[in-house]
Protein backbone atom coordinates (compact mmCIF):
# COMPACT_ATOMS: atom_id res chain seq x y z
CA UNK A 1 0.00 0.00 0.00
CA UNK A 2 2.80 2.34 0.91
CA UNK A 3 4.63 1.41 -2.27
CA UNK A 4 1.56 2.28 -4.42
CA UNK A 5 1.16 5.61 -2.65
CA UNK A 6 4.83 6.37 -3.15
CA UNK A 7 4.58 5.44 -6.83
CA UNK A 8 1.51 7.64 -7.36
CA UNK A 9 3.15 10.52 -5.54
CA UNK A 10 6.29 10.12 -7.65
CA UNK A 11 4.23 10.16 -10.89
CA UNK A 12 2.30 13.21 -9.76
CA UNK A 13 5.56 14.93 -8.86
CA UNK A 14 6.85 14.25 -12.38
CA UNK A 15 3.69 15.77 -13.93
CA UNK A 16 3.99 18.77 -11.63
CA UNK A 17 7.58 19.26 -12.75
CA UNK A 18 6.46 19.01 -16.39
CA UNK A 19 3.65 21.53 -15.85
CA UNK A 20 6.00 23.89 -14.02
CA UNK A 21 8.51 23.58 -16.89
CA UNK A 22 5.81 24.26 -19.49
CA UNK A 23 4.56 27.24 -17.48
CA UNK A 24 8.06 28.67 -17.17
CA UNK A 25 8.67 28.15 -20.90
CA UNK A 26 5.37 29.84 -21.76
CA UNK A 27 6.09 32.74 -19.41
CA UNK A 28 9.53 33.19 -20.95
CA UNK A 29 8.06 33.21 -24.47
CA UNK A 30 5.36 35.71 -23.46
CA UNK A 31 7.93 37.92 -21.73
CA UNK A 32 10.15 37.96 -24.83
CA UNK A 33 7.10 38.68 -27.00
CA UNK A 34 6.05 41.57 -24.73
CA UNK A 35 9.60 42.94 -24.60
CA UNK A 36 9.96 42.89 -28.38
CA UNK A 37 6.54 44.35 -29.26
CA UNK A 38 5.98 46.80 -26.40
CA UNK A 39 9.50 47.97 -25.68
CA UNK A 40 11.89 47.47 -28.58
CA UNK A 41 9.34 48.13 -31.36
CA UNK A 42 7.95 51.19 -29.56
CA UNK A 43 11.47 52.48 -29.14
CA UNK A 44 12.14 51.88 -32.85
CA UNK A 45 8.76 53.30 -34.01
CA UNK A 46 10.03 56.89 -34.52
CA UNK A 47 12.72 55.55 -36.86
CA UNK A 48 10.16 53.68 -39.00
CA UNK A 49 7.84 55.22 -41.60
CA UNK A 50 5.37 57.39 -39.68
CA UNK A 51 3.01 57.82 -42.65
CA UNK A 52 1.82 54.21 -42.52
CA UNK A 53 1.54 51.39 -40.00
CA UNK A 54 2.31 48.66 -42.51
CA UNK A 55 6.01 48.65 -41.62
CA UNK A 56 5.14 48.36 -37.91
CA UNK A 57 2.86 45.40 -38.62
CA UNK A 58 5.55 43.67 -40.69
CA UNK A 59 8.04 44.13 -37.85
CA UNK A 60 5.49 42.82 -35.33
CA UNK A 61 4.91 39.70 -37.44
CA UNK A 62 8.65 39.13 -37.62
CA UNK A 63 9.05 39.66 -33.88
CA UNK A 64 6.64 36.77 -33.26
CA UNK A 65 9.31 34.41 -34.60
CA UNK A 66 11.54 34.78 -31.51
CA UNK A 67 9.00 33.61 -28.87
CA UNK A 68 8.09 30.67 -31.12
CA UNK A 69 11.77 29.87 -31.56
CA UNK A 70 12.16 29.81 -27.78
CA UNK A 71 9.26 27.36 -27.52
CA UNK A 72 10.61 25.09 -30.28
CA UNK A 73 14.08 24.99 -28.72
CA UNK A 74 13.11 25.10 -25.06
CA UNK A 75 10.51 22.33 -25.16
CA UNK A 76 13.35 19.80 -25.13
CA UNK A 77 14.43 21.03 -21.68
CA UNK A 78 11.03 20.56 -20.06
CA UNK A 79 11.49 17.52 -17.79
CA UNK A 80 9.54 14.29 -17.99
CA UNK A 81 7.61 15.10 -21.17
CA UNK A 82 6.92 12.21 -23.56
CA UNK A 83 8.91 12.31 -26.79
CA UNK A 84 5.70 12.39 -28.84
CA UNK A 85 4.54 15.53 -27.02
CA UNK A 86 7.95 17.18 -27.43
CA UNK A 87 7.97 16.40 -31.16
CA UNK A 88 4.36 17.61 -31.61
CA UNK A 89 4.91 20.91 -29.77
CA UNK A 90 8.24 21.54 -31.52
CA UNK A 91 6.73 20.87 -34.95
CA UNK A 92 3.75 23.13 -34.25
CA UNK A 93 6.12 25.91 -33.11
CA UNK A 94 8.29 25.50 -36.23
CA UNK A 95 5.20 25.54 -38.46
CA UNK A 96 4.05 28.73 -36.72
CA UNK A 97 7.50 30.23 -37.33
CA UNK A 98 7.17 29.52 -41.06
CA UNK A 99 3.67 31.07 -41.10
CA UNK A 100 4.87 34.16 -39.18
CA UNK A 101 7.76 34.69 -41.59
CA UNK A 102 5.38 34.34 -44.58
CA UNK A 103 2.97 36.87 -43.05
CA UNK A 104 5.88 39.25 -42.30
CA UNK A 105 7.04 39.00 -45.93
CA UNK A 106 3.46 39.66 -47.08
CA UNK A 107 3.25 42.80 -44.94
CA UNK A 108 6.69 43.83 -46.20
CA UNK A 109 5.45 43.53 -49.79
CA UNK A 110 2.43 45.68 -48.87
CA UNK A 111 4.84 48.31 -47.53
CA UNK A 112 6.90 48.17 -50.74
CA UNK A 113 3.70 48.74 -52.74
CA UNK A 114 2.73 51.70 -50.53
CA UNK A 115 6.16 53.25 -51.06
CA UNK A 116 5.79 52.76 -54.82
CA UNK A 117 2.31 54.35 -54.85
CA UNK A 118 3.87 57.56 -53.57
CA UNK A 119 5.91 57.86 -56.75
CA UNK A 120 4.50 59.97 -59.61
CA UNK A 121 4.57 57.10 -62.12
CA UNK A 122 2.58 54.77 -59.84
CA UNK A 123 -0.76 55.44 -61.55
CA UNK A 124 0.60 54.64 -64.99
CA UNK A 125 2.62 51.60 -63.87
CA UNK A 126 0.80 49.88 -60.97
CA UNK A 127 2.61 46.94 -59.36
CA UNK A 128 -0.22 45.59 -57.22
CA UNK A 129 -0.75 42.61 -59.54
CA UNK A 130 2.92 41.65 -59.37
CA UNK A 131 2.93 42.00 -55.58
CA UNK A 132 -0.04 39.68 -55.36
CA UNK A 133 1.73 37.10 -57.52
CA UNK A 134 4.76 37.19 -55.20
CA UNK A 135 2.42 36.80 -52.22
CA UNK A 136 0.86 33.73 -53.80
CA UNK A 137 4.33 32.21 -54.31
CA UNK A 138 5.32 33.06 -50.72
CA UNK A 139 2.21 31.44 -49.24
CA UNK A 140 2.47 28.40 -51.52
CA UNK A 141 6.06 27.91 -50.36
CA UNK A 142 4.94 28.40 -46.75
CA UNK A 143 2.22 25.76 -47.11
CA UNK A 144 4.73 23.25 -48.48
CA UNK A 145 7.18 23.97 -45.65
CA UNK A 146 4.47 23.81 -42.97
CA UNK A 147 3.22 20.44 -44.22
CA UNK A 148 6.78 19.09 -44.37
CA UNK A 149 7.45 20.29 -40.81
CA UNK A 150 4.23 18.81 -39.44
CA UNK A 151 4.82 15.40 -41.04
CA UNK A 152 8.56 15.64 -40.30
CA UNK A 153 9.55 14.99 -43.91
CA UNK A 154 11.78 16.79 -46.40
CA UNK A 155 9.99 19.42 -48.52
CA UNK A 156 11.65 17.89 -51.59
CA UNK A 157 9.41 14.85 -51.09
CA UNK A 158 6.33 17.07 -51.47
CA UNK A 159 7.79 18.96 -54.44
CA UNK A 160 8.46 15.69 -56.26
CA UNK A 161 4.73 14.97 -56.20
CA UNK A 162 3.77 18.34 -57.66
CA UNK A 163 4.61 17.22 -61.17
CA UNK A 164 1.70 14.81 -61.14
CA UNK A 165 -0.56 17.61 -59.89
CA UNK A 166 0.46 20.09 -62.62
CA UNK A 167 -2.79 19.61 -64.57
CA UNK A 168 -4.86 20.10 -61.42
CA UNK A 169 -2.87 23.20 -60.46
CA UNK A 170 -3.31 24.64 -63.96
CA UNK A 171 -7.06 24.15 -63.62
CA UNK A 172 -7.21 25.63 -60.12
CA UNK A 173 -5.02 28.64 -60.97
CA UNK A 174 -6.41 29.19 -64.47
CA UNK A 175 -7.90 32.59 -63.61
CA UNK A 176 -4.73 33.61 -61.79
CA UNK A 177 -2.56 32.75 -64.80
CA UNK A 178 -4.90 34.58 -67.19
CA UNK A 179 -5.02 37.59 -64.88
CA UNK A 180 -1.25 37.65 -64.52
CA UNK A 181 -0.77 37.70 -68.29
CA UNK A 182 -3.47 40.37 -68.62
CA UNK A 183 -1.86 42.50 -65.90
CA UNK A 184 1.48 42.36 -67.68
CA UNK A 185 -0.13 43.40 -70.98
CA UNK A 186 -2.15 46.21 -69.40
CA UNK A 187 0.92 47.56 -67.62
CA UNK A 188 3.49 47.15 -70.41
CA UNK A 189 1.19 48.70 -73.04
CA UNK A 190 0.01 51.45 -70.68
CA UNK A 191 -3.60 50.56 -71.45
CA UNK A 192 -5.03 51.33 -68.03
CA UNK A 193 -4.14 53.46 -65.02
CA UNK A 194 -5.75 54.22 -61.68
CA UNK A 195 -7.87 57.33 -62.20
CA UNK A 196 -8.70 56.64 -65.86
CA UNK A 197 -12.29 57.07 -66.99
CA UNK A 198 -13.28 53.95 -68.93
CA UNK A 199 -16.44 52.69 -70.61
CA UNK A 200 -17.16 48.98 -70.93
CA UNK A 201 -20.86 48.53 -71.76
CA UNK A 202 -20.59 44.73 -71.74
CA UNK A 203 -19.70 44.85 -68.03
CA UNK A 204 -21.99 47.83 -67.19
CA UNK A 205 -18.93 49.88 -66.32
CA UNK A 206 -18.76 53.63 -66.93
CA UNK A 207 -16.61 55.54 -64.48
CA UNK A 208 -13.18 55.96 -62.90
CA UNK A 209 -10.73 53.13 -62.22
CA UNK A 210 -10.06 53.08 -58.47
CA UNK A 211 -8.05 49.86 -58.11
CA UNK A 212 -6.04 47.54 -60.36
CA UNK A 213 -5.36 44.18 -58.71
CA UNK A 214 -4.19 40.81 -60.01
CA UNK A 215 -7.61 39.29 -60.50
CA UNK A 216 -9.92 42.30 -60.71
CA UNK A 217 -10.15 45.94 -61.74
CA UNK A 218 -12.58 48.09 -59.74
CA UNK A 219 -14.47 50.86 -61.53
CA UNK A 220 -16.50 53.43 -59.60
CA UNK A 221 -19.39 54.38 -61.86
CA UNK A 222 -20.79 57.90 -61.91
CA UNK A 223 -23.77 56.77 -59.82
CA UNK A 224 -21.21 55.74 -57.14
CA UNK A 225 -21.77 52.02 -57.67
CA UNK A 226 -18.73 49.75 -58.00
CA UNK A 227 -18.24 47.44 -60.97
CA UNK A 228 -15.65 44.68 -60.57
CA UNK A 229 -14.17 43.51 -63.86
CA UNK A 230 -11.94 40.41 -64.16
CA UNK A 231 -8.54 41.62 -65.35
CA UNK A 232 -8.36 39.22 -68.27
CA UNK A 233 -11.73 40.53 -69.58
CA UNK A 234 -10.06 43.88 -70.32
CA UNK A 235 -7.75 42.07 -72.76
CA UNK A 236 -10.37 39.72 -74.20
CA UNK A 237 -12.93 42.51 -74.80
CA UNK A 238 -12.73 46.11 -75.95
CA UNK A 239 -13.20 49.10 -73.70
CA UNK A 240 -12.97 52.87 -74.17
CA UNK A 241 -10.41 54.84 -72.19
CA UNK A 242 -11.02 58.59 -71.98
CA UNK A 243 -7.50 59.38 -70.76
CA UNK A 244 -6.54 60.86 -74.13
CA UNK A 245 -9.36 63.38 -73.84
CA UNK A 246 -8.23 64.37 -70.34
CA UNK A 247 -4.60 64.74 -71.38
CA UNK A 248 -5.51 66.75 -74.50
CA UNK A 249 -7.35 69.31 -72.39
CA UNK A 250 -10.42 69.51 -74.63
CA UNK A 251 -13.68 67.58 -74.90
CA UNK A 252 -15.59 67.09 -78.12
CA UNK A 253 -19.03 68.47 -78.91
CA UNK A 254 -20.68 66.60 -81.77
CA UNK A 255 -24.38 67.29 -82.02
CA UNK A 256 -26.73 68.11 -84.88
CA UNK A 257 -29.67 70.45 -85.28
CA UNK A 258 -32.41 68.75 -87.40
CA UNK A 259 -33.69 71.44 -89.77
CA UNK A 260 -36.97 71.36 -91.59
CA UNK A 261 -35.98 71.13 -95.25
CA UNK A 262 -39.18 72.95 -96.28
CA UNK A 263 -37.79 76.09 -94.64
CA UNK A 264 -34.58 76.12 -96.74
CA UNK A 265 -34.69 78.82 -99.43
CA UNK A 266 -32.90 81.76 -101.04
CA UNK A 267 -32.73 85.07 -99.23
CA UNK A 268 -34.16 88.18 -100.80
CA UNK A 269 -32.00 91.29 -101.06
CA UNK A 270 -33.91 92.87 -98.21
CA UNK A 271 -33.45 89.81 -95.97
CA UNK A 272 -29.72 89.67 -96.77
CA UNK A 273 -29.35 93.36 -95.90
CA UNK A 274 -31.31 92.79 -92.70
CA UNK A 275 -28.86 90.07 -91.64
CA UNK A 276 -25.97 92.54 -91.94
CA UNK A 277 -26.91 93.79 -88.49
CA UNK A 278 -25.20 90.67 -87.10
CA UNK A 279 -21.58 91.65 -86.53
CA UNK A 280 -20.48 88.04 -86.99
CA UNK A 281 -21.93 88.06 -90.53
CA UNK A 282 -20.59 91.39 -91.81
CA UNK A 283 -17.42 89.94 -93.36
CA UNK A 284 -19.16 86.85 -94.70
CA UNK A 285 -22.03 88.70 -96.35
CA UNK A 286 -19.73 91.37 -97.79
CA UNK A 287 -17.40 88.79 -99.37
CA UNK A 288 -20.26 86.57 -100.49
CA UNK A 289 -22.17 89.37 -102.18
CA UNK A 290 -19.03 90.54 -103.96
CA UNK A 291 -18.28 86.98 -105.11
CA UNK A 292 -21.83 86.38 -106.37
CA UNK A 293 -22.02 89.75 -108.08
CA UNK A 294 -18.76 89.11 -109.92
CA UNK A 295 -19.80 85.58 -110.93
CA UNK A 296 -23.25 86.62 -112.13
CA UNK A 297 -21.80 89.53 -114.11
CA UNK A 298 -19.29 87.23 -115.80
CA UNK A 299 -21.36 84.10 -116.38
CA UNK A 300 -24.83 85.58 -116.90
CA UNK A 301 -24.08 88.51 -119.17
CA UNK A 302 -27.32 89.38 -120.91
CA UNK A 303 -29.28 86.81 -118.92
CA UNK A 304 -32.62 88.14 -117.71
CA UNK A 305 -34.04 85.12 -115.86
CA UNK A 306 -32.97 85.40 -112.19
CA UNK A 307 -33.36 81.62 -111.71
CA UNK A 308 -29.97 81.09 -113.33
CA UNK A 309 -28.18 83.47 -110.99
CA UNK A 310 -26.32 82.43 -107.85
CA UNK A 311 -27.97 83.69 -104.69
CA UNK A 312 -27.45 83.55 -100.96
CA UNK A 313 -29.33 80.81 -99.06
CA UNK A 314 -30.60 81.08 -95.53
CA UNK A 315 -29.01 77.76 -94.52
CA UNK A 316 -25.61 78.76 -95.94
CA UNK A 317 -25.76 82.03 -94.06
CA UNK A 318 -26.74 80.20 -90.90
CA UNK A 319 -23.76 77.84 -91.30
CA UNK A 320 -21.47 80.87 -91.66
CA UNK A 321 -23.00 82.43 -88.55
CA UNK A 322 -22.51 79.24 -86.50
CA UNK A 323 -18.88 78.96 -87.63
CA UNK A 324 -18.15 82.59 -86.70
CA UNK A 325 -20.02 82.21 -83.41
CA UNK A 326 -18.02 79.13 -82.43
CA UNK A 327 -14.69 80.71 -83.37
CA UNK A 328 -15.49 83.71 -81.19
CA UNK A 329 -16.70 81.62 -78.25
CA UNK A 330 -14.33 82.06 -75.27
CA UNK A 331 -14.82 78.50 -73.92
CA UNK A 332 -14.02 76.64 -77.14
CA UNK A 333 -10.55 75.45 -78.15
CA UNK A 334 -10.19 76.60 -81.76
CA UNK A 335 -6.41 76.69 -82.26
CA UNK A 336 -5.34 73.07 -81.95
CA UNK A 337 -8.68 71.28 -82.36
CA UNK A 338 -11.00 70.68 -85.30
CA UNK A 339 -13.98 72.99 -85.74
CA UNK A 340 -16.60 72.08 -88.33
CA UNK A 341 -20.16 73.01 -89.22
CA UNK A 342 -21.44 70.54 -91.79
CA UNK A 343 -24.57 69.05 -93.31
CA UNK A 344 -25.21 65.35 -92.89
CA UNK A 345 -27.30 63.19 -95.20
CA UNK A 346 -30.98 64.22 -95.21
CA UNK A 347 -33.27 61.83 -93.34
CA UNK A 348 -37.02 61.55 -92.81
CA UNK A 349 -36.38 63.47 -89.59
CA UNK A 350 -35.00 66.52 -91.40
CA UNK A 351 -31.65 67.87 -92.56
CA UNK A 352 -29.03 67.45 -89.78
CA UNK A 353 -26.71 70.43 -89.40
CA UNK A 354 -23.87 69.09 -87.27
CA UNK A 355 -21.63 71.13 -84.97
CA UNK A 356 -18.22 69.55 -84.37
CA UNK A 357 -15.90 71.38 -81.97
CA UNK A 358 -14.01 71.04 -78.67
CA UNK A 359 -14.35 72.82 -75.36
CA UNK A 360 -11.24 74.12 -73.60
CA UNK A 361 -12.08 72.14 -70.46
CA UNK A 362 -12.60 68.46 -69.67
CA UNK A 363 -14.74 69.03 -66.57
CA UNK A 364 -18.04 67.23 -67.09
CA UNK A 365 -20.21 69.90 -65.47
CA UNK A 366 -18.52 72.78 -67.33
CA UNK A 367 -18.64 70.84 -70.60
CA UNK A 368 -22.38 70.23 -70.35
CA UNK A 369 -22.97 73.87 -69.47
CA UNK A 370 -20.97 75.13 -72.46
CA UNK A 371 -22.71 72.73 -74.83
CA UNK A 372 -26.16 73.68 -73.55
CA UNK A 373 -25.41 77.42 -73.83
CA UNK A 374 -24.29 77.02 -77.46
CA UNK A 375 -27.41 75.14 -78.53
CA UNK A 376 -29.70 77.35 -76.48
CA UNK A 377 -28.41 80.30 -78.50
CA UNK A 378 -28.56 78.56 -81.88
CA UNK A 379 -32.10 77.27 -81.39
CA UNK A 380 -33.30 80.68 -80.20
CA UNK A 381 -31.70 82.60 -83.09
CA UNK A 382 -32.77 80.14 -85.79
CA UNK A 383 -35.98 82.06 -86.76
CA UNK A 384 -33.84 85.11 -87.63
CA UNK A 385 -32.62 83.09 -90.63
CA UNK A 386 -36.16 82.01 -91.57
CA UNK A 387 -35.38 78.39 -90.69
CA UNK A 388 -37.35 75.90 -88.60
CA UNK A 389 -36.35 72.91 -86.53
CA UNK A 390 -37.88 69.58 -87.45
CA UNK A 391 -39.75 67.65 -84.79
CA UNK A 392 -42.50 65.05 -84.69
CA UNK A 393 -46.04 66.53 -84.69
CA UNK A 394 -47.45 67.23 -81.26
CA UNK A 395 -51.06 67.55 -80.17
CA UNK A 396 -50.88 71.30 -80.72
CA UNK A 397 -49.69 70.79 -84.30
CA UNK A 398 -52.57 68.41 -84.97
CA UNK A 399 -55.03 70.92 -83.54
CA UNK A 400 -53.86 73.57 -86.01
CA UNK A 401 -53.82 71.10 -88.89
CA UNK A 402 -57.20 69.49 -88.42
CA UNK A 403 -59.04 72.65 -87.59
CA UNK A 404 -61.06 73.79 -84.62
CA UNK A 405 -64.32 71.95 -85.48
CA UNK A 406 -62.71 68.55 -85.84
CA UNK A 407 -60.88 69.06 -82.57
CA UNK A 408 -64.12 70.06 -80.84
CA UNK A 409 -65.77 66.88 -82.13
CA UNK A 410 -62.96 64.75 -80.83
CA UNK A 411 -62.98 66.43 -77.42
CA UNK A 412 -66.74 66.33 -76.85
CA UNK A 413 -67.48 69.86 -77.94
CA UNK A 414 -64.81 71.45 -75.79
CA UNK A 415 -62.73 74.07 -77.46
CA UNK A 416 -58.99 73.58 -77.47
CA UNK A 417 -56.89 76.65 -77.15
CA UNK A 418 -53.87 76.56 -79.45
Amino acid sequence: MLNELATNFAEQALWVQSLIGLALLLLLALAVNWLLKHVILRFAAPFLDTRTRTADRAAARLATVFPLLIVSRGIEFVPHLPEEAIALIANLARASIVLSIAMAISKGLDYVEELYRRRPEANSRPIKGYVQVVKILVYCTAVILIISVLIDQSPLLLLSGLGAMAAVLMLVFKDTILSLVASVQLSSNDMLRVGDWIEMPGMNADGDVIDIALHTVKVQNFDKTITTIPTHMLIANSFRNWRGMSEAGGRRIMRALPLDQNSVRFLTDEEAKDLCRFRLLEDYLGKKEAELREWNARELEGERNPVNARRITNIGTFRAYISAYLKAHPRLATDSFTLLVRQLDPTPEGLPLQIYCFTNTTSWAEYEGIQADIFDHLIAILPEFHLRLFQQPSGLDLAHGLGQRVVEGLTGGKAVQP
